[in-house]
């Protein structure tokens, strides 16, 4: 099979992919249908040079069969299912094949709360002047990020005694229960 770049699977994705498997939308007939799990595949599309130096287009499916740690990478292993189509419009091939592929995590830990403030309300009489309050509910989120030095820095301060930002190993457990579940 020719080389081919492949889009990477967001977090996001899988697990929007995977809870629509979980929760489909019922059938509009009035027969009951047949409960089929099934795992969530996500579609994979790239690029190839065929043998004459033009470029070809790879399509097809990745379907994840596990979730697993590499160092401080969360990798889906599954089966991708490619078909190449040259120039021309002509299949030259297809393959079925085992792969890892790097899931993105940055969206995991993309803000978090560093005060919840909600006061009920207050009505103050000073000397005659008649203060009242209603109810405040005051709401401060830190966004983090490349580029973002402050959010980053709260986020930082706030997470001092929450120990590791992402616990990887009980994100792997997590995903791989899900996918049981879904099998």
């Amino acid at each position: 099979m020719r080389s081919f770049s492949t889009s990477r699977i967001t977090f996001v994705a899988l697990l929007v992919a995977a809870l629509v498997g979980l929760f489909g939308v019922p059938a509009a007939s009035a027969a009951p249908a047949p409960t089929v799990n099934a795992l969530p595949s996500v579609p994979l599309a790239g690029t190839f040079t065929d043998a004459t130096g033009a470029t070809g287009t790879a399509t097809g499916t990745f379907t994840p069969n596990q979730f697993v740690a590499d160092g401080d990478q969360l990798l889906a292993e599954g089966v991708a299912d490619v078909t190449l189509v040259d120039s021309a419009g002509q299949v030259v091939g297809s393959q079925s094949q085992t792969v890892r592929m790097p899931v993105d995590t940055t969206a995991i830990a993309a803000s978090c709360e560093i005060l919840d403030l909600v006061l009920g309300p207050l009505d103050l009489d000073l000397l005659g002047l008649v203060v009242h309050l209603d109810r405040v509910h005051l709401n401060i989120t830190a966004d983090s990020g490349p580029g973002n030095l402050l959010g980053n820095l709260l986020c930082a301060v706030a997470n001092l005694l929450n120990g590791p930002s992402l616990d990887l190993n009980g994100l792997v457990a997590l995903l791989n229960q899900i996918l049981a579940i879904l099998r």
